[in-house]
């Protein structure tokens, strides 16, 4: 019973980290940490991905088909449309991250996830960034740009930036929407995209780890994937209908205090 609990602490914590700028693998890392989980498998972590990926296409499928049905258009009827071109944004913004992050995949594995204080410094150090950067875009520019009218640059930085969250505390969601918020784009642009550019990217980290999970299929899997997927799908709303009236301030203050929270524990222990 205990175990149960504890993975459906860590598939809320999936869930919601996921799509929030505050880094679900930090707190993957560091919930087991504070209160000495034991540590848990692959196929686990892999289940939780799944469960994410469930959630993303469940809130996006609609926009994910009328991609699709923009690129057919194109290439059957040479009619050109946003959807054709945010699709081909979509993919040319996966690769870097992707790449880059398959490459030290290992080594922050084996090394970066085995320093609690390291990745609480990290979860600070990017809180401060997103405040400051979203502050300053606040400040800057006074149009911002609308997700429908993101160019090539701004999608391109914005999935290289995705590198990054292969340390753990940096956070997927939080390094895109900083360098969006620092391109110009709005908060609401800044989350739609990132959200829409984290379902090839969740979706090739599940699939290359999909037999793990098949292996040792079982109930904690499963309760790990319905968990990850109910809180994340409330995430991604809550998420988007937040910023409408209000900035990523909250998000950094949480950030400071989980990481103080860390370096007091280690400082003690």
């Amino acid at each position: 019973m205990i175990e149960i609990l504890q993975n459906i602490l860590l598939g809320i914590v999936q869930g919601i980290g996921e799509f929030l700028p505050i880094s679900s693998s930090a707190h993957l890392v560091l919930i087991p940490y504070l209160f000495n989980f034991p540590e848990h498998s692959l196929a686990f972590d892999v289940a939780l991905h799944f469960g994410t990926l469930i959630a993303v296409v469940m809130v996006f499928w609609k926009d994910w088909l009328t991609l699709v049905k923009g690129v057919f258009n194109k290439v059957v009827h040479k009619k050109d449309s946003f959807e054709n071109k945010m699709f081909w944004y979509l993919v040319i913004a996966t690769i870097p991250g992707a790449l880059i992050g398959k490459l030290l995949e290992d080594y922050i594995e084996t090394v970066f996830r085995k320093l609690p204080v390291l990745i609480a410094v990290a979860l600070a150090v990017m809180g401060v960034l997103i405040y400051i950067g979203d502050k300053w875009a606040e400040k800057h520019y006074k149009k911002q740009t609308s997700y429908e009218k993101l160019s090539l640059k701004q999608t391109f930085l914005i999935g290289f930036s995705q590198a990054l969250a292969i340390f753990p505390g940096f956070s997927r969601s939080g390094t895109t929407m900083l360098v969006g918020r620092l391109l110009g784009a709005s908060r609401e642009a800044c989350a739609k995209f990132s959200f829409m550019l984290s379902t090839p990217i969740i979706f090739g980290a599940t699939i290359l780890k999909f037999s793990d999970l098949l292996a040792e299929f079982n109930l904690n899997l499963i309760v790990g994937i319905v968990t990850s997927a109910i809180f994340g799908i409330l995430s991604i709303k809550f998420l988007l209908n937040y910023i409408r009236k209000n900035d990523f301030a909250v998000f950094a203050y949480y950030r400071l205090i989980f990481a103080a929270i860390v370096i007091i524990k280690f400082i003690l222990i």
